[in-house]
């Protein structure tokens, strides 16, 4: 296929010494760049991301039942934590 490419200032003068360097007509190191330029803009497949849950559980005499005392018990322990850390 016949094209006409217009190339920025940077671009062509990166391909000129690439030219030199590798004594290959521009034909091929346009095609050559362009291959991998366009293979590596390609999205890559990737695993989707899973989440493995795991049971945590409550202590004992604790229930998702009654909320209440459940907030109460955890906030309980949260002051003893912190009124143990204060006279530790």
């Amino acid at each position: 296929m016949r094209i006409t490419l217009w190339l920025n200032n940077d671009v062509a003068k990166l391909l000129r010494s690439e030219l030199r360097r590798s004594d290959t007509s521009l034909k091929a190191a346009v095609n050559h760049f362009l291959r991998l330029g366009l293979k590596a803009s390609r999205r890559r497949e990737q695993k989707p991301f899973v989440v493995h849950p795991r049971a945590i559980g409550l202590p004992a005499g604790l229930s998702y039942d009654n909320v209440e005392d459940l907030i109460e018990a955890l906030e309980g322990w949260q002051q003893l934590f912190v009124f143990d850390r204060f006279w530790a």
